[in-house]
């Protein structure tokens, strides 16, 4: 940012509800940050806790933190107050900074927490909200200091955390995935590598900034001194309405958030005025999108990692000569998970008893690792979980994928039942306890549907107690009450669930099943 702000002072560096900050500008509000967050006591593993949209605070605060050496905690938007009450205390928050937006579900959640964090609010410009939440004005805590010196922003050690990220795991509590300044930087940098950024992007945040810190995007943009559009929901009519507005080049995102703008220009009867390049993640996007995107004037680039490895780290890398494969099979081509960030020293398929590597052979499967500097630190509090994933050297993903014989490597299915839904990661055994909790159910098994709209679902197989009878309607609406809505199950099956002899159940049988 510091270098942006000298090369390119009076260019645009935020874009929101029709306003303009230069960079120069974004450089001294965040050393002015950066200073009132250490005279708070933020310092080294200070956890900032941060609940807000994709507004300009949050764009800010991305800088800021770590120029105040503090930890940067995103928290996802979309959980509800036990889930962001948990990410508090056991992130040992010591500020949250809360969107005014999101003031009810902050205020909700610490009532549930043990810590009580200094509490600073930002307008989110769209209205008051009912909360009664109590809190310094953001732009006065900012106002109230002097900017911190350029030459005292630098972190002590690249080792040194920069950001905290909770990710569903296979026992559905989160874990806390601990980012360093290296890996941060270099993947910053991967991505404008691997993208081909130009200079001065014009990058719109359709991407959640709680999203592995919007997969590194608010560093690489200031690397490129580019433009950071800002948006507060990916409605889709906004997306296109930004596109055409504001001359967007680049964007990120969700399958689900591509498929909504392709069918809102569908929906338009038209294409974009210029190609607009996407990189997208997630569950992999349906050929049938990645066809019809193309044809609406999309350029898409298919990218794939996790929480732990900093967001992208693999990439569906094109090559020329595909350019003249034909529509069905170019996008049979983007569909895959390609092949390492230059800035990722490995990425294998491996045995994971022998740790061997498996056959390019497109048929053997393996489990998906990565190894290099964009690999987490490891989680907080969890020594034993850290162990597990960061074992003989490779950070084990728990995908199950394949490598063909040009060396892309495809995902075929998850050994860790994570559900990738609208680019958000759903525990099946989250969903599950809850389900076990209903009068009627005696056991439970939630596996994942695929979705053109959100590229997977959650489905539940639910055997009942014997003499007792519920409803599709009744377990769901069961499940609304007692998760965020995103997680529930979109579809529910009665049935005898099938087991091995140790009565272990077959998820794999079920998910034949919806096949």
């Amino acid at each position: 940012m510091r270098r942006a702000a000298l090369a390119f002072p009076d260019a645009p560096a935020i874009l929101f509800d029709g306003k303009s900050q230069t960079w120069a500008a974004t450089d001294r509000r965040c050393r002015r940050l950066a200073s009132a967050l250490r005279a708070a006591g933020v310092g080294p593993d200070s956890t900032v806790a941060v609940l807000a949209r994709n507004i300009p605070a949050s764009v800010e605060l991305a800088y800021a933190v770590p120029m105040a050496r503090g930890v940067l905690n995103m928290i996802n938007t979309r959980l509800d107050p036990s889930g962001v009450a948990y990410i508090l205390d056991h992130g040992e928050a010591e500020l949250f900074i809360v969107d005014k937006a999101l003031a009810p579900t902050a205020e909700a959640a610490l009532k549930l927490t043990k810590v009580r964090p200094k509490i600073i609010i930002t307008d989110a410009h769209d209205g008051p909200t009912d909360s009664n939440l109590d809190g310094e004005d953001y732009e006065t805590f900012l106002a109230a200091h002097e900017p911190i010196a350029p030459a005292d922003i630098l972190p002590a050690d690249e080792w040194d955390a920069i950001a905290l990220n909770y990710t569903s795991g296979t026992t559905g509590s989160p874990k806390g995935a601990i980012y360093h300044h290296r890996g941060a930087y270099l993947n910053a940098l991967g991505n404008a590598l691997e993208w081909s950024l130009p200079a001065q992007p014009r990058y719109l945040w359709t991407l959640p900034l709680f999203h592995c810190n919007g997969w590194c995007f608010p560093w690489t943009i200031a690397a490129k001194a580019g433009v950071n559009i800002c948006l507060r929901a990916p409605v889709a009519s906004d997306i296109i309405d930004a596109i055409t507005d504001h001359a967007v080049t680049h964007l990120c995102g969700a399958p689900i958030v591509l498929n909504m703008a392709v069918m809102e220009l569908e929906a338009r009867k038209q294409t974009l005025p210029t190609p607009v390049r996407m990189m997208t993640a997630g569950a992999p996007p349906p050929a049938q999108v990645l066809l019809r995107a193309e044809a609406v004037g999309f350029d898409i680039t298919h990218v794939y990692g996790l929480t732990e490895v900093y967001g992208p780290t693999a990439i569906c890398a094109w090559r020329p000569e595909w350019d003249a494969l034909s529509p069905p099979d170019r996008a049979a081509k983007r569909a895959r998970q390609g092949v390492n960030y230059t800035v990722l020293e490995e990425l294998s398929v491996r045995d994971p008893e022998t740790m061997m590597e498996t056959a390019n052979d497109g048929v053997t499967i393996g489990e998906i690792m990565f190894r290099g500097n964009v690999v987490m630190k490891g989680y907080l509090k969890n020594s034993a979980a850290t162990k597990e994933a960061l074992s003989g050297g490779h950070f084990h993903s728990g995908d199950l994928g394949v490598r063909h014989p040009d060396g892309h490597i495809e995902l075929k299915d998850r050994s860790k039942d994570i559900i990738i839904s609208g680019g958000e990661n759903i525990s099946s055994i989250e969903v599950e306890n809850i389900l076990y909790k209903h009068p009627a159910v005696v056991e439970a098994a939630v596996v994942a549907a695929p979705s053109e709209k959100w590229g997977e679902t959650p489905v539940a197989f639910i055997e009942l107690k014997d003499g007792v009878k519920t409803s599709e309607a009744e377990i769901i609406a069961f499940c609304r009450s007692n998760l965020a809505h995103f997680k529930c199950p979109t579809k529910v099956t009665f049935t005898k669930l099938p087991k091995t002899s140790t009565g272990k159940i077959q998820k794999f049988q079920l998910r034949d099943m919806l096949k």
